[in-house]
């Protein structure tokens, strides 16, 4: 068996089988390499801006409808937590689509800070953001096949403190989309700590020294100490820098209840009913008890999504969530999601009609 085994016929019928099999591995590789090229582009058109008439530049993104020349709407986004660019890591340009579909164009633009752009978003208030994104309205306004009666805001998390506020002191926001918002900075940040320490299974004594560990500091950001005198006193200091203990000291007291409260515009709220970050259920009872004209708020809500609105199991699999932005980043996202902020905007358009 083994000479018969190692005679030529043999051997070049084992090489035709090999090279098959190398060329069929060659040709899912390319193919595959093809449908993640396919799914990574969007039907948008997409130009680097620079947003002047704030208190500094912006380095931005804006993103209009393919294939025609407006007047578009245009929704603006605005930023949560952490240092993020104009496209989130690219995970925003699923949403510009989306809002493309509806015939509106997309404005955003890297953190100051982030990038290279001038600034730094630690430095900012809630304050601040709301008038930075009221300067990129005032800039947008001005460009090309753009309709200055059409524009909205669209914000994640802490944009829930910000686009209320820029709602508030200027007509041209003309509705907000507002996703996994929360109310109170506070009963946020308490909602949260208790919610992780439950989906880790935390037993009763680490979650009363969690507690009293969050109340101390607290107590140090309502006194107004620096980051120094409350290292020096044993505070919590972990994974928190100087800059950041300025920002929440600057911060830690906001509350969109007033300005939700005067808010005229229309609002789509979307929240996940798997959020550790934001307490679902309290923020849909705050806006449908300040937001009650007919037609005010429209609510989509999605049981199995988390604060980033993806399903649970996406997010709690790293390597799931990982081949989905890369090989279909639309599907990395709560079926229903886009196609929601789609229709939100297409009703606008509808209705004003």
């Amino acid at each position: 068996m083994r000479i018969r085994d190692g005679r030529p016929g043999t051997r070049r019928r084992g090489r035709r089988r090999l090279w098959g099999s190398l060329a069929t591995v060659l040709v899912l590789l390319v193919g595959t390499g093809g449908w993640v090229v396919y799914q990574n582009e969007y039907d948008i058109e997409e130009e680097r801006v620079t947003v002047t008439g704030g208190r500094q530049p912006l380095q931005g993104v804006l993103a209009r409808p393919t294939g025609g020349h407006g007047p578009y709407g245009l929704v603006v986004f605005v930023h949560g937590d952490g240092p993020v660019d104009a496209t989130h890591d690219t995970f925003y340009r699923p949403l510009w689509e989306a809002m493309a579909r509806a015939g509106y164009a997309t404005l955003s633009w890297d953190k100051p800070g982030v990038n290279g752009a001038p600034g730094d978003w630690l430095d900012q208030s809630i304050q601040d953001r709301a008038d930075e994104t009221l300067a990129a309205i005032a800039w947008a306004k001005t460009q090309p096949g753009i309709d200055p009666a059409r524009i909205g805001l669209w914000g994640a998390s802490q944009a829930g403190w910000v686009m209320p506020k820029a709602a508030r002191q200027s007509p041209d926001v003309t509705f907000l989309i507002a996703v996994a918002p929360a109310v109170n900075w506070l009963q946020q940040g308490r909602y949260n700590l208790l919610a992780e320490l439950r989906e880790r299974g935390a037993g009763q004594a680490e979650t009363e020294a969690a507690v009293a560990r969050s109340d101390r500091t607290l107590a140090a950001l309502r006194a107004g100490w620096s980051y120094d005198r409350y290292r020096a006193s044993g505070g919590d200091v972990d994974g928190l820098t100087p800059q950041r203990w300025e920002f929440n000291k600057r911060n830690f007291r906001s509350d969109a209840t007033d300005d939700l409260a005067h808010l005229r515009v229309p609002v789509q709220l979307v929240l996940g009913g798997r959020d550790v970050n934001v307490d679902s259920d309290d923020t849909e009872a705050g806006y449908r008890r300040l937001l009650t004209a007919p037609g005010a708020l429209q609510v989509l809500r999605f049981e199995d999504s988390t604060h980033n609105m993806v399903p649970k199991s996406v997010e709690d699999s790293e390597l799931r969530s990982t081949l989905l932005a890369v090989a279909a980043p639309r599907s990395l996202f709560t079926p229903g999601y886009l196609d929601g902020m789609t229709r939100f905007l297409t009703a606008l358009d509808t209705r004003k009609g």
